[in-house]
């Protein structure tokens, strides 16, 4: 496999890239990295979430926005959204960036998720077939179903999806970007 598989990119609060290290060793470290995190809409408004497959080295078994995954070095985080929308999903579609944020979670195994998450938004209705190495199982949900199941479920949904989906759902409200 190659090492740009393996790596991520680490970056100063700016989004600088500082260097790339090994994913696993940045996880255990704990250190701010680059990443990206893709939401999907069909044209109805509905939302595309994913349950991420039981292998995953954190939060297996949980849901999330469609595609989340890390740069390669010297890759732009737009050009990574299509990469992995592609190989996670079998899909491409036209992404918008929205914003980025920065946030970090320890997680039971001792790794810690410390990102500089670029967002994207796009629609998208269409074949899907999901990678099983990423992908678990995978649908469409209302956001006012989704908005119920994060209140009743909250420990079913990934950390970063908590944060993100407000600030997308007020993003798409104000500039009208899916639907």
């Amino acid at each position: 496999m190659n090492n740009d598989k393996q790596s991520v990119v680490l970056v100063d609060k700016e989004d600088r890239t500082l260097a790339s290290l090994d994913k696993m060793e940045a996880h255990q470290l704990g250190l701010l990295h680059r990443a990206l995190s893709v939401f999907i809409f069909d044209r109805k408004g509905n939302m595309l979430i994913h349950q991420r497959a039981l292998s995953k080295y954190h939060c297996g078994g949980l849901w999330t926005n469609a595609c989340c995954s890390h740069p390669y070095l010297n890759e732009l985080p737009e050009v990574a959204a299509q990469r992995r929308l592609q190989e996670e999903l079998g899909f491409t579609c036209e992404v918008t960036k929205v914003f980025d944020f920065v946030y970090k979670a320890t997680f039971d195994n001792g790794l810690t998720e410390h990102e500089f998450d670029h967002v994207f938004v796009g629609t998208y209705e269409g074949p899907i077939e999901t990678d099983k190495n990423e992908v678990a199982q995978w649908k469409y949900v209302s956001i006012n179903w989704l908005m119920n199941d994060l209140f009743l479920h909250p420990g079913s949904y990934t950390p970063w999806f908590k944060i993100a989906l407000p600030m997308v759902l007020e993003c798409i409200k104000k500039r009208k970007l899916a639907a």
